[in-house]
């Protein structure tokens, strides 16, 4: 299913993005509107391939959706789209008016059982305490048949200390204390409270066993089509393939 997406995993955009990605806190724009475009590339490519159609008049849950920089993305693909997020400032933080935006947890999400067609989540599973928690939740708001889609950043990879990289791989909170030292305030992404670690082989291992869904595919997001290989290889992917995707069939 993941056949349509892998025509646009060329060298060239995993190059593109991760020159967009290193404005994440200094042009959020930029950053997130690169996201943005990805984001519904990805949701389009596997739905499509699941189910043969396009999100015109489909409903898309996005679980950790900030101040809506998707919105305007998956509003013009004709899907009824609606974040989810917890902080009421990270809402606001862009000047953002998305429409029928809710304030709630990704591990308690304030939805019914199976009431909507997709239920997708881009780089939060690392920012929550409780991950497989929330894939548990993602999955029952989901229709039977409908498509689960969680995409994460790996804690042992290139980009799993976020601002405080590369030097989390010595431990988080080393790395939370010099990022302090070095610019005079505490990271964004503080280890422990709202950064944790999380693997490749946890998400795999709550696909694989969950049973609500089935795994339909993981992947690395962000790599060329001829590296994907690298998923199947325990420890080397821990390290090496920085965002995995999993992709599920609600039950």
């Amino acid at each position: 299913m993941t056949r349509i997406f892998a025509r646009r995993a060329t060298l060239r955009r995993s190059v593109g993005l991760l020159g967009d990605f290193r404005h994440e806190q200094d042009d959020p724009d930029l950053f997130y509107g690169a996201l943005a475009r990805d984001s519904l590339e990805l949701i389009e490519d596997l739905y499509a391939g699941m189910t043969g159609r396009d999100l015109t008049g489909r409903t898309v849950l996005d679980v950790g959706g900030g101040p809506g920089y998707f919105a305007e993305a998956f509003h013009r693909a004709g899907a009824r789209y609606i974040p989810v997020e917890p902080d009421p400032t990270e809402m606001h933080a862009a000047g953002l008016t998305v429409g029928g935006a809710i304030r709630g947890s990704g591990m308690a999400l304030p939805f019914r059982d199976d009431s909507v067609d997709i239920c997708f989540s881009s780089n939060v599973a690392e920012h929550v305490p409780e991950p497989w928690t929330m894939a548990d939740e993602m999955l029952r708001v989901t229709k039977p048949g409908g498509l689960m889609v969680l995409s994460y950043t790996l804690w042992w990879g290139p980009f799993g200390g976020h601002e405080t990289g590369p030097w989390h791989v010595f431990g988080g909170e080393y790395a939370a204390r010099r990022y302090a030292r070095k610019n005079g305030r505490e990271p964004k992404n503080r280890f422990g409270v709202s950064l944790f670690d999380v693997g490749a082989a946890d998400g795999l291992r709550w696909a694989r066993t969950t049973a609500d869904g089935e795994l339909l595919a993981a992947f690395p997001r962000y790599h060329p089509r001829w590296a994907w290989w690298m998923v199947r290889i325990p420890g080397l992917r821990e390290l090496l393939v920085s965002n995995l995707v999993v992709v599920l069939r609600k039950r």
